[in-house]
């Protein structure tokens, strides 16, 4: 169980219209997923890098089950993140960017070639083992960070509108990948625009209004 309690974050300094106080409190249980709306500038990146820890909060506390997550380094805490930007290494073909989240040094084992394989043609790419990132299209670059993060096996997926630019029978495909990983007990937060992404995936639902976490139904999530 993850537990955020009063997560704080200030910026000193921010754009016009844009919330500089934040405070975050919520909980989360394995095999769930929370989803997070907000408009531009609403905190969701704020959130997000505050749990995975590539920013130190004011204050407030973030455990799994009861342990201190705080004190922890971001490689130590369990957590594994998708951007929007994907951030796969272009002098890197599929299969090794895949083989980077379970090996830094690409030293592979023969179950874990046999993982990204398996994985590859899940996803719809097990022609492209050898493509680099720069012959791929967005959706398909989108695929291969999904499934290098799923394939870390993190106990919680920190995902930032991971299914923008696919068309719909790709989304169905990774809708269906995170709800594998939720069965097998991962814990998922979605930051997403699209009430379909959230209805689809979303145990429970919040708005981000003043810095504050405002819990919604996902039924009746509008776009922002």
């Amino acid at each position: 169980m993850l537990s955020c309690r009063s997560l704080s974050f200030h910026y000193a300094q921010k754009a016009p219209g844009e919330t500089p106080d934040f405070s975050f409190s919520f909980t989360l249980a394995p095999s769930h997923c929370l989803a997070v709306q907000g408009p531009s500038g609403s905190g969701k990146s704020t959130l997000l890098n505050l749990l995975a820890g590539f920013l130190e909060p004011g204050g407030g506390a973030l455990c799994w089950n009861d342990a201190d997550l705080l004190s922890q380094p971001p490689w130590q805490r369990g957590m594994t993140t998708v951007f929007q930007e994907h951030n796969l290494f272009e002098h890197l073909p599929v299969w090794a960017n895949i083989g980077a989240g379970l090996a830094a040094n690409l030293k592979l084992t023969a179950g874990q070639r046999q993982q990204i394989h398996d994985g590859l043609e899940d996803v719809g790419l097990g022609g492209l083992y050898n493509r680099l990132p720069a012959e791929l299209s967005g959706g398909q670059r989108q695929r291969v960070a999904l499934l290098r993060a799923l394939l870390r096996q993190p106990r919680l997926l920190l995902l930032d509108e991971p299914f923008s630019g696919l068309d719909r029978t790709n989304r169905e495909a990774l809708w269906a990948l995170v709800k594998r990983q939720q069965n097998a007990g991962v814990a998922v937060l979605l930051v997403s625009h699209d009430p379909e992404d959230i209805r689809a995936l979303a145990d429970s639902c919040y708005q981000l209004e003043d810095g504050r976490l405002v819990a919604q139904d996902a039924s009746k999530i509008l776009p922002v």
